[in-house]
């Protein structure tokens, strides 16, 4: 890897970090806020379901039951500047357990593109999925 290149992989994976704490202490503490960290047009899919815009996003948060997240894993890569037309890009990806007012614990994924816009990283896309147990079948 040559030194440009790795330069914006650290970039990406410090900004990653950074992001995913604030995301998930305003998920969890002050979800009222959520819609600030997304682009106006933006996109969030909940486990099949979602909301575009970011008003609509918010309005989908507020319905949701409390929450606290713990993160075990996040990886982070930039898109390259041909398929985003030179804006700073950056996938991301999380893993952890979520507990739910009244649910058990369970792990979730959740897959975001984040862009710059002006000093401010807003979410483009963002995927959230809860994990369900997978079923063990006979193999007689």
């Amino acid at each position: 890897m040559d030194n440009v290149l790795r330069a914006k992989v650290e970039a990406c994976c410090r900004t990653a970090e950074d992001f995913t704490k604030l995301y998930y202490q305003t998920f969890d503490k002050r979800r009222h806020q959520m819609n600030r960290l997304y682009l106006d047009n933006g996109l969030f899919v909940w486990n099949g379901n979602g909301a575009h815009g970011k008003d609509n996003i918010q309005k989908y948060f507020i319905e949701l039951p409390t929450s606290e997240h713990i993160i075990s894993t996040v990886d982070a890569q930039p898109l390259i500047d041909e398929a985003v037309s030179g804006q700073i890009t950056y996938l991301i990806q999380t893993g952890g357990t979520v507990k739910y007012t009244d649910q058990p614990t369970k792990p979730f994924q959740q897959t975001f593109i984040i862009t710059a816009q002006d000093d401010k990283w807003k979410i483009a896309s963002d995927c959230y999925r809860l994990q369900d147990a997978l079923v063990k079948q006979d193999s007689k």
